[in-house]
This record gives structure tokens, sequence and C-alpha cells, in this order.
């Protein structure tokens, strides 16, 4: 692990002298912390797997080191780059073509799904140095032999987190087989989900590790306590969601029937709010928590026992309903917020009873919690909670061959979206499920209806409540 590391020049590197000039003339002076973090390791040969976001310098650390290997008299695919989307890859592209100036010649390729093949297959038949694309049309030109990877030599995930929430571990993994066994693999991810794991054993070897530390207030979870009427709890939750205003949040319930009211309630109050307990079928379960998930729902009603095994990777709130008799419980359950270098808020609702439970707590956290009167709570806004994304659901899935990619480049190619409004796709054997941003819900559903995806008419609805 490495630590925020003090300005170093890039003259520190071994680069050559051609690329300092270069960098000098871009106004590259000092490394970013990431690039002075992760430079020494990849030029020195190593995989690595980094943990940076967008912004942070990470395109110029991962280029430097692919372009410091690259041969460019031999016109053959040396180092292959995939982005989640379509806009990522054309700003990689274009960075990688600034910093590549020092060489003479370097042909940078972007592959990217929702524009069409042929120019790409001519453009890949007069030969590149470097490919920046999605994940799936790499796929497809691999497929189809268009793309040849025999000279490959570096291969960089960038913003793998965003890859695998777009349902693409498949295509990386496929891409990746494909590639010569002696190459350099580069992670770049700004959280670590079960699945960056995964990637990194399978495709990486002995890979260096670079976690930059952030600086951190006392505690990423911020503890509130409120005394509620055993009447009051349930109307008290909507209180503490119009005040906080957490775009996703776990409302934790002791009992299934508890969920059932609580459910009732918020939608009542207009919240979009779905329950999670022990008798919905894998089916329903899987729904729920690819809506919750993707952002289209913003209140997860939940026993501890249904939401067993629950990873969500950005989750704003926990809001206790009742106060949990095992103190080891009510520290499990906070924990799921306040992940990835991102604050979250856990709420507890007490009445009386349960103020012996709450001693309980106080002693396994070994300090008082901190109350607030449920009066303090008004409103942020006028205007409801709304989710920032809604759910729609494409009839046909892995049964009939559907990719990840192939939904995102029907909705970037002629539907004429954006990859920045497309969030989580899901595949599943029967169905897929797309995450698109709330504005443009219904017209992505009318878009998708009138046009193709994988060259076939589809049937797509928006997921109601």
């Amino acid at each position: 692990m490495t630590n925020t590391p003090t300005a170093t020049p890039f003259s520190a590197l071994a680069l050559a002298p051609a690329t300092l000039e270069n960098l000098a003339r871009l106004g590259y002076a000092e490394m970013t912390p990431i690039q002075a973090a992760s430079l020494p390791i990849a030029l020195a040969g190593h995989d690595l797997i980094a943990q940076a976001k967008t912004g942070s310098g990470k395109t110029a650390a991962f280029s430097l080191a692919l372009l410091a290997k690259l041969d460019a008299r031999r016109l053959d695919v040396q180092a292959m780059i995939l982005c989640p989307t379509r806009e990522l890859a054309d700003q990689v592209a274009q960075e990688i073509r600034r910093l590549a100036r020092a060489e003479e010649n370097v042909k940078v390729l972007t592959l990217c799904g929702g524009t069409p093949m042929k120019p790409q297959t001519a453009s890949l038949e007069h030969g590149a140095h470097i490919i920046v694309g999605t994940p799936g049309r790499i796929m497809d030109h691999l497929e189809r032999g268009s793309l040849s990877l025999d000279a490959l030599n570096t291969l960089v995930l960038d913003e793998a987190d965003r890859m695998l929430d777009m349902g693409f571990f498949d295509d990386i993994a496929k891409v990746a087989r494909q590639c010569p066994k002696e190459r350099q693999t580069l992670l770049f991810s700004a959280t670590y989900p079960e699945g960056i794991a995964k990637l990194s054993q399978q495709f990486l070897r002995n890979p260096k590790e670079v976690k930059l530390e952030e600086h951190h207030d006392d505690s990423k979870i911020r503890q509130r306590f409120y005394e509620v009427t055993d009447e009051e709890r349930l109307h008290a939750v909507g209180m503490l969601l119009n005040h906080y205003r957490p775009v996703s949040t776990i409302a934790f319930c002791n009992t299934k029937q508890q969920c059932r009211d609580l459910l009732d309630v918020l939608r009542a109050q207009g919240f979009h709010a779905l329950a999670l307990h022990g008798e919905l079928d894998q089916r329903e379960r899987d729904q729920v928590l690819i809506q919750f998930a993707n952002r289209s729902c913003s209140v997860l009603v939940a026993t501890d026992v249904a939401a067993r095994g629950l990873d969500i990777a950005q989750l704003e709130a926990v809001i206790n309903v009742d106060v949990t008799p095992d103190p080891e419980v009510y520290v499990h359950r906070i924990g799921r917020t306040g992940r990835a270098d991102q604050d979250g808020w856990a709420l507890s609702l007490a009445s009386m009873d349960e103020m012996g439970r709450v001693g309980g707590i106080e002693q396994a956290l070994k300090r008082e919690v901190e109350w607030q009167p449920l009066a303090q709570l008004t409103p942020a806004s006028d205007a409801p909670l709304l989710p920032p994304m809604e759910t729609v659901q494409i009839l046909g899935g892995r049964k009939e061959k559907i990719r990840p990619g192939d939904v995102l480049g029907a909705l970037t190619g002629e539907a004429g979206f954006s990859g920045a409004q497309i969030g989580k796709i899901n595949v599943t054997d029967f169905s897929t499920y797309v995450a698109v941003e709330r504005s443009i819900a219904r017209k992505a559903v009318n878009r998708l209806n009138a046009g193709k995806v994988k060259g076939k008419k589809v049937r797509a609805r928006l997921m109601e409540e």
C-alpha cells in the first residue's frame, strides 16, 4: 500500500528526454499523487491495481507507461485500453495522442459501440499502435478477426468498477484471454467491488496495489438517534428522508410486518420504495435489488435476514426503524454506508422501551450516541425525493445472447443518448435491465421499441413500482 507522496517532478522518472520536453510543453510539471504512486511501478513493468477517480491524472499515469514501451516503427497493436463508455474512450484517446507527440506517428484508434463497424474495420486494416474502446465492440472485432492482439504488451482496464457496473465482466474476461500471457496489465478503479478481486485473480500477475489515503473526519459514518413514540415511528422515516434527502437509503425493520407497514406509509407519502423480505421468490428479489443498486429506487425496506450478503456501492443513509436487540447487528447495519471514501448517515429511531438496547449499542461503540429532537427535522425542499434513474426492462437476456454492449450501443447509437445518461446494465437469463436518467426514461423506452438491439426488434417497458 502506498501513502500520498509529496509532489515529485516528472524528471525524476526514467522517461525519454523527448517525452519530458513534451510534458513540459503540455504544462505537466509535477506529478499528481496517483501518477507519483503508480508510474514507477508501471514503468518497472509490474502489474498494477490502482485506486483512482476520474480527474486524478490516471490517464497520463497509464499512458506514459505504455508509451515508454511502444515501438512506433512496428505498426501492430501493442497496447489496449478498455473503457466503460464511448465518451471516456474518446477522452483517453485524445490524451494519449497529446502525450505521444514526442514520438513520430503514433496511431491511436478508438473502437466503440454505437458507431458503424465498417469504418472501424477499414481503419484496423491500415494498422494501429494503440486501441482504446468499449469491451463489447472490441469483443465484436476479435470475434470477426478484424483485430489481432499478437503483439500486445500492455492491457489497461480503466474505470474497472464502472465497467463491472455496466455488466461487462464476461466481455472483459474474453478480451483478456485473447491477449498474450506475457503482458503487463494495469487496472484503475475508484472503488473495489467484489468483481475487482475476481478480475485481478484471473488476469493480473502478482499485482502491486496503490491506494491513496484520503483524509477523513473521525468517521465517515455520522450517527444520530431520535426519540419517537411507537405511533410516530413510521411517519418519522419520511421526515428523515425529506430532511437529509439521501439518494439511496436502506431502512431496517426488525419484523416482516413492520416492513410491509413502512412500505405502505412511504408509498402513500410519495417515496419510491421497495421491500426486501423472505417471502419474495428469487426473480422478485433480483428485480428489487437491481432497481435499488442502479439508483432507480430511493428506499429499500428490509429485515436483517433479507439483507444478508447485500453490498451496495453507494449508500448515503441507513435508517434503523427499530433498534435491534443485538449491538453487533447495529454495527453491521450501519457499516453498509460510508463506503468508498463517501460519507454516510446512520439514523436511528428509538422509543422509551428501547433505551436499554441503545445502552447496549453505546457499550459496543465505547461512546455515547448523539441525540437530536424529532422537531428539528424540516423538509429540505418542497419537491418530492425522486431517484435519479429509472429502470427499463427489455424482454430478452442471455438466452437471446444479448450483451450489455449491445444495449449500450443501441442507446448511444441510433437512439442518440450519451453514455453518461446510462447507468448499470444487468443481463439475466430472460430479461435485461438498464438504468437510464429519469429525464430520458420514456424516450428511451420508445426508441428501444422503435429500434433494434443486436439487429432484432425488442420489447421494452419501464419497471413500475
